[in-house]
């Protein structure tokens, strides 16, 4: 099935495996060449076409003709690196490096197809990559080639026409109530130099940069506020401090008196009342690798299950959330950007509510 149109504006047709193509030419280096759009429907074709015809007339900058998807983004993450946090960026390349050039890198870009982009998540998951794996993959190209529609150098975002292979949600592991005390109990009897590290993990949610990353001078004992500022992060050159996740990282969390207590007494006992409140004996902040080491040794000593320290996380939402604190107050506490992001990690432990809910109106009912 083809529509014609007029010369040099492409035409429409509707492909074997169901999609519609639309072809069109776009002058590159002084030649002309082919090119198509995809979609779902003829008039989302249609539509694509129209804008691609649009830009090519109004004098949308081509991409070069031996212009490939590799140095495309190399180029891309040179700079963009200024932009992004440093673990960010350090993950970008890696994707880069071990996955998008082996398999796109010598591609074209002008004549990237979704097919391509298609088979290499088939590669991927035969050489054994995870869900994740593909999905983090695709997320990079997807803003790489959206910059290059920005720029006016491609008419579409092909990797949004692709679909990652499904994502599991992994199971989540925490500590309720029972078995916190049961580590801080423990931590507290064999004296474990890190036992105030665990109890601010577990009664604030922060996240494990946050941690190492605070000063004394982020805590305020007295009005029993701590400052979440900055966030330590580890690269393979070395610990870099820098902002917090994100905008809605930044914010102050209520302590209770225990936790206030045992940071008094933590600040006591190193003397320094200065600098990172979690450090190495030469002053620097703890790295996560001493971290996720003393923490199993923590939870071994309790007789608890070896999970990430993370999870430490998970157990504050999960026991906030199970108490009956709105998602809203959570999302705050944990410093998420959106309430959905909450809903929809901690979805468990909002799903009991919602029982609870249940029953009571089912009581009212008689």
């Amino acid at each position: 099935m083809r529509q014609k149109g007029a010369n040099g504006e492409g035409g429409l047709r509707q492909r074997v495996d169901g999609r519609w193509e639309a072809r069109y030419s776009v002058e590159v280096d002084g030649a002309w060449q082919r090119r198509s759009v995809f979609g779902k429907t003829r008039v989302e074709v249609a539509q694509k076409l129209r804008s691609s015809l649009k830009a090519r007339d109004d004098g949308a900058a081509p991409v070069r003709a031996k212009e490939s998807v590799g140095s495309f983004l190399e180029g891309w993450l040179a700079g963009a690196e200024s932009t992004l946090r440093p673990r960010t960026a350090m993950a970008y390349r890696q994707v880069i490096r071990d996955h998008l050039i082996p398999h796109l890198g010598r591609t074209p870009l002008a004549r990237l197809r979704p097919e391509q982009i298609q088979a290499m998540h088939a590669a991927m998951l035969r050489k054994g990559r995870s869900p994740k794996t593909i999905a983090n993959t695709t997320g990079v190209l997807h803003a790489a080639l959206q910059q290059a529609c920005r720029w006016r150098l491609i008419p579409a975002n092909v990797a949004s026409l692709v679909r990652p292979p499904h994502r599991a949600r992994p199971e989540m592991h925490v500590l309720d109530p029972e078995q916190v005390r049961a580590l801080l109990d423990a931590a507290d009897e064999a004296e474990d130099p890190y036992a105030t590290l665990w109890a601010l993990a577990l009664s604030t949610g922060l996240r494990q940069g946050e941690l190492l990353g605070l000063a004394w001078a982020d805590i305020d004992l007295e009005r029993g506020l701590l400052h979440v500022r900055r966030s330590l992060t580890h690269l393979p050159t070395g610990d870099v401090l820098g902002e917090p996740k994100s905008a809605s990282s930044r914010r102050s969390v209520r302590l209770g008196q225990a936790i206030v207590d045992r940071l008094a007494r933590h600040r006591s006992a190193g003397l320094v009342a200065t600098g990172p409140v979690f450090r190495r004996d030469d002053g620097r902040p703890l790295s996560s690798s001493i971290v996720l080491k003393a923490w199993h040794q923590a939870l071994k000593r309790a007789g608890l299950p070896l999970i990430r320290f993370h999870d430490a996380r998970h157990s504050v939402a999960t026991t906030l959330l199970a108490r009956g604190l709105s998602p809203r107050l959570v999302a705050d506490v944990l410093g998420h950007a959106n309430v959905s992001t909450t809903l929809a990690v901690y979805a468990h432990s909002t799903a009991s509510q919602h029982d609870q809910a249940a029953a009571i109106l089912g009581e009212a009912l008689g």
